[in-house]
């Protein structure tokens, strides 16, 4: 289906014919990306999508141990150097 890019403002766009929409089953938030010269656009992700498993693969790796050494975790310098209110 060819159709044009039409001025909006600043931004262009094009126009989605509902067919097409219906087809593809876009809705709501999207992503667009470029591809080899091919603008591509694809149902939006989820936040954070994904981060269970990038984070049990880190385990297994054991590449998950804090990088401060342990130092935000000792709680001597909180409860000696600190007053709480």
């Amino acid at each position: 289906m060819r159709t044009r890019i039409v001025k909006i403002g600043n931004s262009r766009g094009v126009r989605i014919p509902k067919a097409l929409l219906e087809e593809s089953g876009l809705h709501g938030e999207v992503d667009m990306s470029v591809h080899d010269g091919t603008l591509v656009i694809a149902p939006a992700g989820r936040s954070r999508q994904g981060w269970a498993e990038a984070f049990r693969q880190m385990a297994l790796h054991g590449d998950d141990e804090l990088l401060d050494g342990g130092f935000a975790t000792t709680g001597s310098f909180e409860a000696e150097s600190w007053e709480w209110e």
